[in-house]
């Protein structure tokens, strides 16, 4: 009686003010072996093509997880108090979603996906858990760190296609951490005052130029869910010296990276995997000729960022994705897919 009632609540679709129609395909005896064609099944009710075959392909792997690992009941759980435990200390300046994403090489994948970007272009990197929407406009060569004990650094950088055409009106948006290697987020007094960030719009040859401090080695936050996992897979923490930059103008596809600053000692093992040998870069120091043009705030000595970035129209980006979809997909065998809004679901005859 008990999987009669079940089966009976199983059946019918769920209405807009929660009625129940009854033309839910009807539930079999469900063991391991015909649970997930039926959860499939019961899925695929929907009118949204994408999202059928997002949780078709999920429920699929999930449960072939479960069956190649003989995944036990302990464990899990313990992966379902994990979630908990993520979104317990997630907050509106940390998300450890984002951060466990980040450590299993997630982003990293869903970005080059989504951003492919031609030889010629800037590659993209991580976002990171720290970004915020609150950063101050920057002026042409305005200061965006407020720590007395950062080492002062100039950029002086370009945004470009890749004809090596300027793009003006580039709003640009930059983060760092402090001398501390730390966020001003990660600071209990920030007081919603930014330290550290601001946002700046290319000018008419593509240029912009800011002073910050140089960047610094830095754990990523350990005292979580993440960290805990980190330790007990025998990882480190930390994440190399770096800048945070974002690219966005409309009609170009926006870029989202970092700049690595060449000989830190975790350049070659980060823990979020954000490194890529495009985007490790050489600092030099501002010589007289430089100070004097840039005025008194610049002084020689100080440390020199340049950098010429290159971004990607969208058009060229929706082609090169499509491309690559198209050969992904072949690769793997899935033949019965079509691309609709350049994302694939399945092909209906």
């Amino acid at each position: 009686m008990a999987n009669q009632q079940a089966t009976t609540a199983s059946n019918g679709k769920e209405g807009a003010r929660g009625e129940r129609s009854n033309n839910a395909p009807p539930m079999l005896d469900l063991t391991s072996d015909n649970i997930t064609p039926n959860t499939i099944r019961i899925n695929s009710q929907g009118d949204d093509e994408r999202l059928i075959y997002l949780m078709s392909r999920l429920v699929t792997h999930l449960h072939d997880f479960a069956r190649e690992t003989r995944l036990s009941t302990d464990e899990w759980m313990a992966a379902l108090n994990f979630l908990v435990k993520c979104g317990q200390i997630s907050s509106d300046v940390r998300h450890e979603f984002i951060l466990l994403s980040d450590v299993l090489g997630l982003s990293l994948l869903v970005d080059s996906i989504n951003h492919p970007k031609p030889p010629s272009s800037t590659e993209g990197s991580l976002l990171g858990p720290f970004h915020t929407h609150d950063a101050p406009a920057l002026a042409s060569g305005e200061n965006m760190s407020d720590d007395p004990q950062g080492e002062p650094l100039l950029a002086l950088c370009t945004v470009k296609d890749t004809q090596g055409n300027p793009i003006p009106g580039v709003k640009i948006d930059i983060w760092e951490t402090d001398s501390s290697g730390h966020y001003d987020v990660q600071h209990a007094d920030r007081g919603g005052v930014a330290s550290g960030r601001g946002v700046m719009v290319s000018d008419s040859e593509g240029r912009f130029r800011f002073r910050a401090i140089r960047p610094v080695s830095y754990p990523i936050p350990d005292d979580g869910p993440v960290g805990k996992l980190l330790r007990l897979l025998g990882r480190h923490c930390w994440r190399p010296a770096h800048m945070h930059f974002t690219f966005e103008k409309e009609g170009w596809d926006r870029l989202v990276t970092a700049l690595y600053i060449r000989g830190d000692p975790y350049e070659n093992s980060d823990a979020v995997f954000g490194v890529k040998r495009s985007l490790v870069v050489d600092l030099d120091r501002v010589d007289a000729e430089t100070a004097r043009k840039y005025g008194d705030d610049v002084e020689e000595g100080m440390w020199l960022l340049r950098y010429d970035f290159v971004l990607v129209s969208e058009r060229e980006a929706q082609e090169l994705r499509d491309r690559n979809a198209i050969d992904a997909l072949a690769k793997l065998g899935l033949t019965h897919l079509k691309l609709v809004d350049h994302l694939p679901v399945p092909q209906v005859d």
